[in-house]
């Protein structure tokens, strides 16, 4: 399942250590010590042992931080990227038991001479998507809008791509264009480091879904709304079809007038993440126009799919957005009972950073090889699916299309899980058919998002 690039590099040599409790033990009868001293020492030495064992446990243990800073004041919205910093990743694990060796925390510097994370062919594999990746696409444009300026984007993409044995993409090929949010190639934002490790993730998991799309970034000027929604309407200005938006914020009483203003786009499939705070809804994602993605946590599994999910929650604060507006109108093709009002999401992707993404980024916090998740990882990959599902019809709002295949094999149903607690259930805890943290599941195939 895993992704093996052409030009993988060689792996460390396997070790293997002698358990501490034999050891002692062996010492001290060729010492000719007496009985006791020997239980003595051997208690000592599995004691230690266990030590050992629990240290361990938690050096495996996946740890993040947040690529971007939290809203600091109302209409500014936060990116939903986390930086894998310690541990050991699903991607890891999985191939050192295939390999045979043991595997390597993520160093604290969150940078490896390697990837990390999932790959291309293991997210194509997990959504049945090989075939359409290798022949769809071609002539697409996925535009990627972001606040601020990464000025390694080009270079950083490039090396993801050569790596994976991905088609060129750049500038000089007519593949990659970037833009600030007027529409300037040399008028940019400032740079900033935590949004570049967030356009690094997102241009990444477009180029893993849709290696033959063309992709459009979009930088806004600041992470305010009406700069990234100026954004918004650039990058469809510009002739994008599928634009993905990895950030949110508090919903608010202005959403109506952000969604006339910013997100009323018919013809074009708009993905927005659902958020990373556990339980309760965010905007964009609550916006009728768009399609709102949750996360979800991806394993290899020995099923015939050959992977597994669940809703992606780590704490009462960490986990997938879900939930029910406050204000939004509910659109006519999301027809659960339990809420009057928009109900995010609808569906899902991995997002969850044990069992994260690979992504090359050399200008945010990381300094090579990094592996992210939160849910910008799962909405540039819906992204993605759109855009190998071919263009939306033209007064189509496409956030409609995975509601036409509910029910079907089209879509992963995903079951299990909760994001946290909530007074309705399926506000927040996933169940056979349509539930907030994974809306009706995740993709098999292109089928569930085209018209």
């Amino acid at each position: 399942m895993r992704t093996t690039p052409p030009n993988r590099p060689a792996r460390p040599g396997r070790w293997r250590r002698v358990g501490s409790a034999a050891v002692a033990t062996a010492a001290l009868v060729f010492a000719g010590l007496g009985t006791a001293a020997h239980a003595d020492a051997a208690a000592s030495a599995t004691t230690s042992s266990a030590k050992s064992s629990s240290a361990a446990s938690a050096s495996s243990k996946v740890t993040w931080t947040r690529s971007c800073a939290l809203p600091k004041k109302k209409g500014e919205m936060a990116c939903n990227a986390l930086r894998v910093t310690g541990g050991i990743t699903a991607f890891q694990r999985q191939q050192a038991k295939e390999d045979g060796i043991t595997p390597q925390a993520v160093s604290p510097k969150a940078a490896s001479d390697s990837p990390t994370g999932y790959g291309p062919g293991d997210l194509q594999s997990a959504y049945g998507l090989t075939d359409a990746a290798a022949g769809n696409g071609s002539g697409e444009t996925i535009a990627i809008v972001d606040a601020y300026d990464d000025p390694n984007a080009e270079s950083d993409l490039a090396q993801y791509r050569s790596y994976y044995g991905l088609p060129d993409c750049t500038s000089d090929n007519g593949c990659f264009t970037k833009v600030g949010q007027t529409g300037s190639t040399t008028s940019l934002p400032s740079a900033d480091s935590g949004w570049a490790g967030e356009i690094s993730l997102d241009l990444d998991m477009a180029s893993a879904i849709c290696p033959n799309c063309n992709i459009l970034l979009v930088e806004a000027k600041s992470a305010s709304m009406s700069n990234l929604g100026t954004a918004v309407n650039e990058a469809v200005k510009l002739g994008a079809k599928f634009v993905s938006n990895s950030y949110g914020g508090s919903e608010s009483s202005s959403d109506s007038t952000y969604d006339s203003s910013y997100f009323k786009h018919p013809g074009v499939a708009i993905t927005v993440s659902a958020g990373d705070e556990g339980y309760g809804a965010e905007y964009p994602a609550a916006s009728k126009y768009v399609t709102a993605v949750g996360g979800t946590r991806l394993s290899t599994a020995s099923n015939s799919r050959g992977w597994s999910e669940s809703v992606w929650n780590t704490s009462s604060t960490e986990g997938t957005g879900s939930g029910c507006s406050a204000y939004d109108a509910k659109p006519s093709w999301q027809t659960d009972s339990g809420c009057s009002k928009r109900m995010v999401a609808d569906v899902s992707a991995v997002a969850d950073p044990a069992t994260g993404v690979s992504v090359y980024d050399t200008y945010g916090d990381g300094t090579g090889w990094v592996t992210y998740g939160g849910t910008s990882a799962s909405a540039p990959i819906i992204a993605g699916v759109y855009a190998l599902a071919g263009t939306p019809g033209s007064t189509d709002y496409p956030a409609a299309y995975p509601y036409a295949a509910a029910g079907t094999s089209a879509l992963n149903d995903v079951t299990s899980g909760s994001n946290g607690s909530c007074a309705t259930s399926y506000f927040c805890t996933a169940r056979s058919g349509y539930d907030g943290p994974t809306g009706w599941g995740t993709p098999e195939g292109i089928d569930a998002f085209t018209r």
